[in-house]
């Protein structure tokens, strides 16, 4: 699932994690690959904090977090359940039920975390 972000992936990543200073994880060293687990896993201070986060994303940017998810280019693999149903909460209420349901799906397929 590596992947170079794109600037609108970046653009999503400052906008969830304004204090994201580089794009470089603090514990590897390696450049972050997805947007969802560094908010979650170097950011977030705790769930609630993670759910301010997320719900600062229109729509549209949901959207497109979803359908990266379900193409397996986002994991969700390594953020904290709580977090997963937070995000899933956030995709039931905003978008669709159905949606929800492919987001469960491609988590629960087990893809690998890498952030």
């Amino acid at each position: 699932m590596a992947r170079e972000l794109s600037e609108r992936d970046i653009e999503i990543l400052k906008k969830l994690a304004p204090e994201c200073g580089d794009l470089t994880c603090s514990g590897s060293g390696h450049m972050f690959h997805s947007i969802l687990p560094p908010v979650s896993n170097h950011f977030a201070e705790d769930s609630t904090d993670f759910i301010q986060r997320i719900s600062r994303l229109t729509d549209e940017e949901l959207t497109y977090l979803t359908d990266l998810i379900q193409k397996g280019e986002e994991g969700m693999g390594c953020l904290p359940v709580e977090d997963v149903e937070a995000f899933v909460h956030l995709v039931h209420d905003r978008l669709s039920e159905e949606i929800a349901r492919k987001v469960i799906s491609a988590y629960e397929s087990g893809y690998e975390c890498d952030h």
